[in-house]
């Protein structure tokens, strides 16, 4: 890769700083505003389904930029894509911060989740420009603990925060790395670049047909039947179309000769159902603790915190026994006790001590900890080293699908759930996790 001859250790670490500065921030976007939704929610006099919205937003656009900011990477150059993503996540955060009403913040939202896409597709793969290919894996663990520590301690981050100051307070912390942008252009050396141009097409396609399918199944929330069966059918009927032209393209955004291999196709589908059963769970838990139980932010970003902890914990553990172990079998006994700590939590008691949510949850962590690690593993090595960057895309899209087919439920099941909205959302969580556990299981099978 060009410029990593030029590239001195001390540069290198520069640069690399960063990158993960970077990657931790977007991580950090997913997981620090969920524990404020009902204040939020209250801070501008709106339902929770409304206020789901600001999830919402992160994520599908996140979802939608993700496929052509991966092409305009190859195009502009990794250095370019991720200096702007990261530029205009920064921005977005003080839009977010100082907006006066939720339809703005939820604009800011997506301007901020477009940014999320840019640096989360070139951070990665900036990796392999920064480091000769014998130290690539070395940069790759890195990344892999910056993604993953701020997912951990992001809702005790947000409880920490909102003990001393209100939740725009959430976003202005992430300002003051803006001054990564400038250290990155300054440090970054030069990549190489391919003759290609944006598919707009493509790219208007691809955004019509998540867009109006994850609309419209929020608008399902609201009880307008009619328009969002509209939306939905639109969804898919543009998602069709896409399909067809990618097909025809010379230069496809969605990689057919990946999904041709059926490990791999696997692969991303239980990603797809186990991010879907993490944000329904996430997402909802900060109203069942602050609604139901009549728990304080805070008290909600302490109880919360088990489950990314013990994920942070377990990963690792379940990245060494897939050395020795099929990587479907951890993932499918991983996905059953992500299942059964769903159904634990939905069967608490009225008035829980903190201690039994605690441990439910916890084993929920060590649940989508033996998935993670072991899923990545396959999808990554399902296809040829050559295909690793149109890999860890759909690993990224995969992701964000599922964690936008979430909270679009999320705001399905509050807007029709009435009082029992978080305990309907274990329940379809819990049903995603079994879900992602039989695809799992049918990789042995492959």
């Amino acid at each position: 890769m060009g410029g990593v001859k030029c590239l001195t250790a001390s540069k290198r670490r520069w640069v690399m700083l960063c990158i993960l500065l970077g990657l931790g921030l977007s991580s950090l976007g997913s997981a620090i505003v969920n524990i404020a939704l009902p204040n939020i929610s209250r801070s501008f006099a709106s339902s929770d389904a409304a206020a789901v919205w600001v999830v919402n937003a992160y994520q599908l656009s996140a979802t939608i930029c993700l496929l052509p900011v991966a092409s305009l990477a190859e195009s502009l150059g990794l250095k370019r894509v991720y200096a702007a993503g990261l530029a205009i996540f920064i921005l977005a955060s003080v839009g977010c911060a100082f907006a006066p009403t939720l339809p703005i913040l939820v604009s800011a939202r997506l301007i901020q989740g477009a940014g999320a896409a840019g640096v989360a597709v070139a951070g990665v793969a900036f990796v392999r420009v920064v480091y000769p290919h014998r130290m690539v894996s070395k940069g790759l663990a890195l990344v892999a603990l910056a993604v993953a520590i701020p997912g951990a301690l992001g809702p005790t981050i947000a409880a920490a925060i909102l003990a001393v100051a209100k939740w725009p307070w959430l976003f202005l912390v992430n300002v003051p790395f803006g001054l990564a942008v400038p250290l990155f252009i300054a440090a970054a050396p030069p990549d190489l670049r391919v003759a290609r141009s944006l598919d707009l097409t493509g790219t208007a396609l691809n955004a019509l047909a998540f867009g109006l399918f994850v609309v419209g199944v929020g608008t399902l929330g609201t009880g307008d039947g009619p328009i969002a069966t509209g939306e939905i059918v639109a969804g898919l009927f543009c998602l069709g179309l896409f399909v067809r032209q990618q097909l025809q393209h010379p230069m496809p955004m969605l990689p057919f000769d990946l999904f041709r291999i059926p490990l791999f196709t696997l692969s991303v589908w239980t990603s797809v159902c186990s991010y879907a059963a993490q944000i329904l769970a996430y997402v909802s838990l900060p109203f069942l603790f602050e609604t139901s139980m009549h728990l304080s932010a805070v008290e909600t970003g302490f109880l919360v915190t088990p489950w990314p902890l013990m994920t942070a914990v377990t990963a690792p553990i379940a990245g060494r026994l897939t050395i020795r172990h099929p990587a479907s079998v951890i993932c499918s006994v991983g996905l059953t006790l992500l299942a059964v700590g769903l159904l634990l939590m939905v069967f608490l008691p009225t008035a829980p001590a903190k201690w039994d949510v605690a441990w439910r949850l916890a084993l929920c962590g060590i649940g989508f900890g033996l998935f993670q690690t072991p899923n990545n593993t396959a999808m990554m090595t399902a296809g040829p080293v050559g295909r690793s960057g149109a890999a860890s895309g759909m690993n990224a899209a995969a992701r964000y699908i599922g964690w936008s087919l979430g909270s679009a439920l999320v705001s399905l099941i509050f807007g029709l759930g009435g009082d029992r909205g978080a305990i309907s959302c274990m329940v379809a969580a819990m049903a995603f996790a079994l879900m992602g556990a039989a695809t799992s299981s049918a990789r042995r099978f492959r």
